[in-house]
């Protein structure tokens, strides 16, 4: 049995890999137990690029936020947000206007109380121990109703979350919940992971993920499409993740290996 570190209460499962930790070790942070560091390096020898794939994604994250603080939206709902590291959402949209308002979402224990830390000084953003399939209690939560304004535009961000909602969940059908919930000039960016056009790598890692209990499903950019029905995507559209407007030479690399799909979309 695992000692519980510093940063578990005695009530997180260490011994069972989770998304959110695994994706926490990938991104370089230390909120992870030795059962997550394994798994993730599986993953790393099944499909070598993944680790690039994960800054990629959190690259598209950063381009994503600004992009929307700059299209005039100033408060944010994050589902899924997953365990704080270096570029959170409120970090970014802060730094483009101090008064972004940011409200996290996620299931993990871990990353509930890991956000509960970084944001106990700042008015401005809170966190939800909520699951996304339940987005009435999302909604109606206290610190949703407290910090998001439903009178003015809202950012709704999903990076890495539907490929962990399997489709007897009915993903489209809550989607549409969220969309009815956003006022007029609200917008939606999520990632979502692939295995269009990528490296069979993909599908090894969708194997030692259903394997491990934290199951993930893999859709195309049709699939992708119907799941923001009521969106319409800026340009350039539903593309790999590196390919959404670029800022660098760096953003722009290796996009034939990203088997994760970005897009940012407006409610029509």
């Amino acid at each position: 049995m695992l000692d519980h570190t510093s940063w578990a209460h005695t009530y997180i499962d260490l011994d069972t890999p989770n998304a959110a930790r695994i994706y926490d070790y990938l991104l370089g942070g230390a909120t992870n137990s030795e059962a997550d560091r394994e798994m993730a390096r599986q993953v790393i020898k099944a499909m070598p690029e993944v680790e690039y794939l994960t800054r990629a994604n959190r690259a598209f994250l950063r381009r994503a936020v600004r992009l929307l603080v700059d299209l005039g939206v100033h408060q944010f709902i994050d589902i899924g947000s997953g365990i704080p590291t270096a570029g959170n959402v409120h970090e970014v949209a802060q730094a483009r206007d101090p008064r972004c308002r940011v409200v996290y979402v996620d299931r993990e224990p871990t990353a509930v109380v890991h956000s509960e830390l970084l944001l106990q000084d700042n008015d401005y953003a809170a966190v939800v121990h909520e699951d996304f399939r339940r987005p009435g209690a999302v909604l109606s939560s206290p610190e949703v109703q407290h910090l998001i304004d439903f009178d003015q535009p809202v950012g709704l961000l999903l990076f890495a979350l539907l490929h962990h909602v399997p489709d007897e969940d009915e993903p489209a059908e809550l989607m549409s919940v969220y969309r009815e919930a956003l006022p007029e000039g609200s917008y939606l960016a999520l990632s979502h992971s692939t295995h269009e056009a990528v490296s069979d790598h993909i599908l090894t890692v969708y194997d030692l993920y259903a394997a491990n209990r934290t199951p993930i499903t893999l859709r195309g950019r049709d699939d992708i499409a119907r799941l923001i029905d009521g969106f319409e995507p800026l340009d350039p559209g539903i593309v790999h993740v590196p390919s959404w407007r670029p800022e660098s030479p760096e953003d722009a690399d290796h996009h034939e290996e990203a088997a994760i799909y970005g897009v940012v979309a407006r409610k029509r």
